[in-house]
């Protein structure tokens, strides 16, 4: 029995295109086409044939791939995304793994590799190619920035908030009640726990993050 497919693109001549090539798959069907996130939902919900994978585009209107992957994770944590788009950078391929996809292709792929992909998702659960994958090995140990927040101490935050002034470090020192010595500390521990080099970048991190209130 063939495993079932959904398509959700926007773009209905890329779809139907994508629908023709994996007519020529023998072990994948398409058993319907949406336009974004909202009409797979819709359909979904009226009843349709709730599909084994959904090849799903991430720029579209009314409900993009992100929040759609989402909905799909939550409502329906059975059903293998495998993105399928243009946008190859690494927010786009982080984003949409944390939003629940377990596979990524770009748009350009071969015929004979999107069936590859779709076959190695079925089996493992999950595919990314060899530049996907890159993506997420170097990115596996970054923290975003509001986790590394979370790690500060309260003197350090004081500290901070001290980054954004004119005041010297010696001055600094004066309002915390510590010496210039532990002011540095707490300059040089924040600076390698945000991978930062100078007084300027923590500034800006105090203010991005609010700190310097």
């Amino acid at each position: 029995m063939k495993k079932s497919i959904v398509i959700v693109d926007d773009h209905i001549l890329i779809a139907k295109a994508l629908e023709g090539i994996i007519g020529n798959f023998n072990e994948f069907e398409v058993i319907y086409v949406c336009e974004n996130g909202k009409d797979l939902i819709q359909k979904i919900e009226e009843g349709n044939t709730i599909p084994d994978i959904i090849l799903l585009d991430i720029s579209m209107p009314i409900m993009d791939g992100f929040e759609t992957a989402v909905w799909l994770t939550k409502n329906h944590p059975a059903i293998k995304i495998m993105a399928l788009s243009m946008q190859g950078d690494d927010n786009s391929v982080i984003k949409m793994i944390k939003s629940g996809a377990k596979g990524y292709l770009l748009k350009n792929t071969h015929p004979r590799d999107l069936e590859t992909a779709l076959t190695r998702l079925n089996s493992d659960g999950f595919f990314y190619p060899d530049w996907a994958s890159k993506i997420i090995f170097s990115n596996l140990n970054k923290e975003t920035e509001s986790e590394i927040a979370v790690r500060i101490s309260d003197r350090e935050k004081e500290f901070l908030k001290y980054t954004v002034t004119e005041l010297s470090y010696k001055e600094i020192a004066d309002r915390m009640c510590c010496s210039p010595r532990t002011v540095e500390s707490y300059r040089d521990q924040l600076c390698e726990k945000l991978d930062l080099k100078t007084r300027v970048g923590l500034a800006v991190f105090a203010i991005k993050n609010g700190f310097a209130n």
